[in-house]
């Protein structure tokens, strides 16, 4: 989730304001900014959600 930071960070929220908003917790958030986990399909609907944006442009690999 390379545009999961990027995304986050343009909205000026921090990994616990991503977490309230999307439920996700956020140690899980953490993990999958450091590339540790990869989201399960019904997280990153979650993450999406919260964030305005489509899962194709949270998965999006960076150009």
């Amino acid at each position: 989730m390379e545009n999961l930071a990027e995304i986050r960070k343009a909205k000026g929220w921090s990994q616990q304001e991503l977490a309230d908003k999307s439920g996700v917790s956020q140690t899980y958030i953490s993990e999958l900014e450091a590339n540790k986990k990869q989201p399960t399909v019904p997280i990153a609907q979650k993450l999406a959600l919260a964030l305005g944006v489509s899962i194709g442009e949270l998965l999006q690999p960076k150009s």
